[in-house]
Formats: structure tokens, sequence, C-alpha cells
């Protein structure tokens, strides 16, 4: 049989031009690193800037007089808690508390949200969406095409991306967004963020991506020892893990619930009812089993996604995401542990092809800069 064609975002040639390696990401080519090697982009992006491609996100509009609430009976935070030019990260739940996906939800205004999904599921979470519009008061549409999603990130993201924008930046606080122009080109501008650095989103015309592209790369000096990198897949996992952040499929799947993963913060049980309230309530009351931990290395050897994990002895959990984190120099990963070991300082084994290597329970984020904005 013929394998599936893969997607392709609007910057692939790009990444083919600069020299990116290509993989399969959830049916997407998309760039794992760059020559300058996995490291080298995640150290930039702490120290400096790196630029990354996201347009493989998919997007969903929903538009109408019901679409706060149509949104808030799908998501576990509070939609309407929102204010225009406000963004929120949430989770849409299944009647089990778990996760169809992770999202951001954007707000224009009352009748106007955009939900910005992961790659992967954009069509399995359209589906859902979809199979719960039951009033007329709600348009929906998969606005995926129309877009592509650059992300700058870093500490001097503000200062490249400024020269290329009228608009203040410094008027954009966490988790919030303007509309305007960049090097001319109409674009939303956001300011959230995946890879625990300031930094911020383009969203604009997929037939402008690289243009805006080259813009950045150009503006943030790329190729000078302090300019500002093109990023790929490598790097952006790296930098999530140090920042402790979920992945969908890792961290968050329809098998774990949001108390589990450490998303009670995002359950706004007071806003009324949503899919999952019921079953979060009931897990609340009678204690969740499991919970997510970060855990560095004792001992010399690197963890990795899907290894058990023991304590006493005992096979008790397994590891969602591991690996080196760059800018830390230590070894770390995320794991799930029964609720009573799920303590600081408790010891851990990781079984590292066949060896129980000893690990540390330890708090999260790993990596936490220092907030300006």
């Amino acid at each position: 049989m013929t394998a599936p064609l893969l997607k392709k975002t609007p910057l692939n040639e790009a990444h083919r031009r600069l020299g990116a390696r290509m993989v399969d990401f959830g049916g997407w080519e998309m760039p794992v690193q760059y020559p300058a090697g996995t490291i080298e982009e995640h150290m930039r992006v702490r120290t400096h800037a790196g630029l990354f491609d996201v347009s493989h996100m998919g997007e969903i509009e929903v538009r109408g007089s019901d679409a706060i609430a149509f949104v808030n009976r799908l998501t576990s935070n509070n939609v309407a808690k929102l204010v225009d030019g406000q963004a929120q990260y949430s989770v849409l739940t299944t009647p089990q508390g778990t996760a169809i996906d992770d999202l951001l939800i954007y707000r224009f205004s009352p009748d106007h949200l955009l939900l910005v999904v992961n790659a992967a599921t954009t069509e399995k979470d359209w589906d859902w969406i979809t199979s719960h519009r039951s009033d007329e008061a709600v348009i929906l549409r998969n606005v995926s095409a129309e877009y592509c999603q650059l992300a700058l990130q870093g500490p001097d993201a503000q200062r490249i991306l400024q020269g290329l924008s009228d608009v203040p930046l410094d008027g954009i606080k966490y988790y919030h967004f303007l509309q305007g122009e960049v090097a001319g080109v109409k674009a939303i501008i956001s300011r959230t963020g995946y890879t625990g650095e300031d930094g911020f989103e383009i969203y604009a015309a997929p037939e402008k991506a690289e243009y805006l592209w080259d813009r950045l790369l150009d503006a943030g000096s790329y190729g000078a020892p302090d300019g500002v990198l093109p990023c790929g897949l490598g790097a952006r996992n790296t930098l999530r893990l140090e920042a402790a952040m979920a992945l969908y499929g890792h961290e968050l799947d329809e098998t774990t619930t949001l108390l589990e993963a450490g998303l009670q913060w995002i359950c706004k049980f007071d806003k009324g009812d949503f899919i999952g309230r019921e079953a979060l309530l009931k897990q609340m009351e009678e204690g969740v089993p499991r919970r997510l931990v970060g855990f560095e290395m004792i001992e010399r050897g690197i963890a990795r996604d899907g290894q058990d994990v023991y304590i006493a002895g005992e096979k008790r959990g397994r590891v969602t995401s591991a690996g080196p984190a760059p800018y830390l120099k230590k070894n770390i990963g995320l794991a799930y542990v029964p609720s009573e070991s799920a303590r600081v300082g408790q010891e851990i084994e990781i079984d590292i092809r066949g060896r129980l290597t000893k690990a540390r329970i330890v708090p999260t984020p790993f990596y936490k800069r220092p907030r300006k904005i």
C-alpha cells in the first residue's frame, strides 16, 4: 500500500532551503531540527530568540449569540470570564473528565471566539464540537486552512517583533492579543507561548507565511552569534518539558482526568454544568488515584517517554515525557505515580532498558523565568 501523503505547512520549502531535517508529526511533514541542532536551538530561545513554524495547528471559529455558552459547556475553564482581546488555556472534556484535547480560546467579541487546537487532533476535535451543536445561534467553521502561525520566543522576541510592527507590544499582557500588522501584513498577535519564555504568536494568511518568516529572520539577525534561530520540533519539546507544560498524547489523553494531570486550576466548577463536571467532582470527593509529577535523575541515565516507574521495587507508574534538559544540564521527566507517592523528595526508579535507575520527584516547573509582563 502507498503511504498517505503528509500535509505540508506553507513554510515547507523554506524549511528545506534552511537545511531542516523533516519528519512525520501527526500526519504533517515538519522540521525536527535545523543544522545548528536541537541543543543550540533550545539555548538560543532561552538566551536570545527562536522562530517556530506552528502552522500545522488547527483553528476553529465559533460565532453567534450563544458562542460563549456553547464553548463553556464543552470546556473546563470559564469562557465567560474572558474579555475581548484575552486568551485562555482550557481542555475539551469527555463525560469521564478526561481530555479530548487541550486548546487555547481567543475572545474577539461576545459572539466571536477562535479555538486553537492540536494538529493531530484537529479533525477529532471538529467532529466532537460539531456533534454537540444543537443551537442555530452557533455557527462553526474549521478555518485551519486560512491561517499560518509563527511563534517568536525568547527574551529578544519583543525587540525583534516591535521593529516590524506598529502594534504596541508592551500593551499585550500575558494571554492577551491584538490585531494589527507585522511587516505590513494583517495579523493577530498574541502572547501565550509554549517554551517557558516570553514570546509572541503571529496568525496571518498562509500566502504571507514565507514573507513573514524571512522578515522575522532578517529582523532577528539570523546568522549572527546571538541572532534568532529557526527552531524545530525537537527544541519545542525540550523547551516545553523544562517548563513542565503538558503535551497531548503524553501527559493528557482520553484516559487521564484533568485532576490527575494537575489541571484543577482550569476546572471551574462554579461556572455551571460542563461535560465531565460530575465525574471530576466525584473524583475529587473519592480521591485522585494518581498524579503527574516531575522528576530528575539521581543516577547516570536518561529516561524516555513510556518507561516504567518503580517505587520500593514495584512497578507503580509510567513516564510520559523525559529527556535531557539542555539549559538546566540535568536529565528530567514527567510521570504518573500513585497519589500517596506523589511528594517532592520521593525516590523512584526508572526502568531504562532493563536497569532500574534512581530518580527523585522534584517541584515543577523545572525552569521558570522571572515574569516581567
